[in-house]
């Protein structure tokens, strides 16, 4: 029988003896592999903390004591042995387990992650609630070597300084190697470092210093200086100790015993404490050690060859911006472009190989990523910041402040913008309408297929002033999207895709194809419907608006944001303040609600805003205000 079907808890998983957790971290590394091979999924982080989250709960005890994961996307070990091992193929699924944290998920989920750097924050307001409370137990906040780029993290560890209170922080470090002799050494001295007879020592020798009269608060600080001498000569820690935390480690990651051996040194400690643990990212699986950017986060892929089963004859919306900065670039030197940690994902590889002397990874810092690039837009450059949708959010007091207000010409490349899918709610991409859209000074487009986004993205770099380009997760069909047709595009023009007297469906983004699609539909009921391609979010084509409004009187307007201030609300706003009588409208989009986990496909069906859901949504509209008239 394997070790993980008799774990149902963490209580069991302590049952064990510490000699057969190396076995038990053997089957995991199994099960997610296999499981994430079938459902994609974050592979190489999870491979890489299997060891450290077995010693983690073998010492410690959830749910009483809380265990904050960083991002979360690491936590698959969490959930396995916490009691989800059963629910475990339905990880990522629609009405399945999430790929995260999740409150209301299980007990042991201290606290809902999925961006990074906020366990630190978190652990610590937990730590002071517990106080407050008068309870006791432990808070640990397991966080990544790149989630330690962002500000926030550091804004943590300063109050923790500050506090002094028991706050322990895991640095999972997955970048360094460690020498068998450095190890070795780090490892002796971290057991001097954190035993009790030490600890016990050194606070008994600070007391008896301190009462020496005159010299003994002298004395005190040479010992101390003597202390941190020896430890800087062995570890890297002394930012941390500056900061008021101690430091332990490096330690090996995938040590079970050294880690449990560490984990119970400090258990007790009443001042807070940084581990510093070396693991290798993709651990136990050839293809993702090799490669672990790749395999960072993937969709479903062969376990055999490591090879992804997508289909191979289509190319992604990512691809195809970096392949287009890359050109354009060529074309104009002041072409910069910056990622925040996502490289890879953001298309931009091959930019940074042709241009890497005008390529910025800033790591995991997007406030800073929109500042920097204001600041070389200030001096006539021309920086392009790729960034996701979700994560632009982070930099959003810099986009008004440090660029709109000075309406300087920087361009955000805003990837997966609208549903991206099985990641979940704190993935989803339906805010950027909304939070952008009412900022001045910003042109904000949405390109309907591969050609737009070309056209959109050189019409960006010509414009004197800030502008934000969203395109959605996904692929592109090589057959039927790209050629060598030019897609011609004006700042505030939209496209009439079709023409119709009995209504008007005005699209923005990647919903343009199921509008259309779903007109022609009404066509074959008799209802003729224009079909509006916006492109601009703002500012709006209102000539071709208010034409096809006061013509039509019925307007549906499509877009994959949040209904609540998104692009409906846009064109609402506009039509009412025209006054045209009897004129209807419908938005559709997503409700005042967070998106939960699923495909692409089931999601956007749940919303109507598929070709099906349109061309339901459309025809009950226009039936209701048939039946009334």
């Amino acid at each position: 029988m394997k070790l993980i079907k008799k774990i149902k808890s963490p209580d069991d998983l302590k049952a064990l003896p510490v000699e057969e957790l190396n076995k038990l971290s053997e089957e995991l590394r199994e099960i997610i592999v296999e499981r994430v091979s079938i459902n994609g999924g974050h592979l190489a982080s999870n491979l890489g903390t299997i060891e450290l989250t077995l010693a983690l709960h073998y010492v410690f005890n959830s749910p009483v004591d809380k265990i904050v994961w960083d991002v979360g996307h690491q936590s698959y070990t969490h959930k396995l042995i916490t009691g989800r091992y059963e629910k475990f193929e339905t990880i990522r699924k629609y009405k399945g387990i999430s790929g995260f944290p999740k409150i209301d998920e299980s007990v042991h989920d201290a606290f809902g992650t999925g961006h990074s750097s906020t366990s630190i924050s978190a652990a610590l307001g937990i730590i002071e609630a517990r106080d407050k409370k008068n309870e006791t137990f432990k808070v640990l906040a397991v966080i990544g070597d790149g989630a330690m780029t962002s500000g926030l993290a550091f804004e943590g560890l300063n109050h923790a300084g500050h506090l002094k209170k028991d706050l322990i922080v895991v640095l999972n470090d997955n970048e360094m190697s460690i020498s068998k002799n450095v190890g070795a050494l780090s490892a002796y001295l971290n057991r001097i470092l954190t035993g009790d007879l030490y600890q016990r020592f050194k606070k008994q020798t600070k007391s008896f210093l301190e009462g020496i009269p005159k010299v003994g608060g002298q004395v005190t600080k040479i010992a101390q200086k003597a202390e941190e001498t020896l430890k800087g000569l062995f570890l890297p820690g002394i930012l941390f100790e500056e900061l008021g935390i101690n430091y332990v480690g490096p330690i090996d990651g995938h040590d079970i015993k050294l880690l449990i051996e560490t984990f119970r040194n400090i258990k007790n400690s009443t001042e807070p404490t940084l581990v510093h643990v070396i693991t290798k990212k993709g651990k136990g699986y050839e293809f993702s050690e090799k490669d672990p950017c790749i395999f960072h986060g993937v969709g479903p892929f062969e376990i055999e060859t490591g090879s992804s089963v997508s289909d191979t004859n289509a190319i992604s919306y990512s691809e195809i911006f970096g392949s287009a900065l890359t050109g354009l670039a060529a074309e104009d030197k002041r072409v910069i472009a910056i990622s925040a940690a996502m490289r890879e994902g953001t298309g931009l590889e091959c930019f940074e190989k042709k241009y890497p002397d005008r390529f910025y990874d800033v790591g995991i810092a997007e406030p800073h990523a929109v500042t920097f690039a204001a600041g070389l837009a200030v001096q006539g450059l021309r920086p392009v910041v790729a960034i996701y949708s979700t994560f632009l959010q982070r930099g959003y007091d810099e986009i008004i402040h440090d660029v709109c207000l000075q309406n300087l010409p920087v361009v955000f490349a805003i990837d997966r913008a609208g549903i991206v899918g099985e990641d979940g709610p704190t993935h989803q991409g339906v805010f950027d309408i909304s939070y952008l859209r009412h900022i001045p000074n910003l042109t904000v487009m949405a390109p309907k297929n591969d050609l737009e986004l070309k056209a959109m993205l050189e019409l960006a770099l010509k414009h004197n002033g800030p502008s934000a380009i969203r395109y959605p997760r996904g692929k592109v069909s090589r057959k039927s999207e790209v050629g060598s047709q030019k897609s011609e595009v004006e700042i505030g023009m939209a496209e009439v895709l079709k023409e119709g007297s009995d209504a008007a469906l005005i699209a923005i983004g990647n919903v343009v194809h199921p509008a259309l699609a779903a007109a022609e539909r009404l066509e074959k009921d008799g209802i003729k419907a224009s079909v509006i391609n916006a492109r601009f979010i703002k500012p709006l084509d209102k000539k071709l608006f208010l034409k096809i409004a006061s013509k039509t009187k019925r307007i549906i307007t499509v877009e994959e944001n949040m209904i609540a201030g998104g692009f409906g609300s846009a064109v609402l706003e506009y039509l009412n303040s025209m006054d045209i009588p009897d004129i209807k409208i419908k938005l559709l989009g997503i409700p005042d609600e967070f998106v939960e986990q699923g495909s692409q496909a089931i999601l956007r069906k749940k919303y109507g805003i598929d070709e099906e859901g349109i061309y339901q949504a459309c025809k009950a509209f226009l039936s209701t205000l048939t039946a009334v008239r």
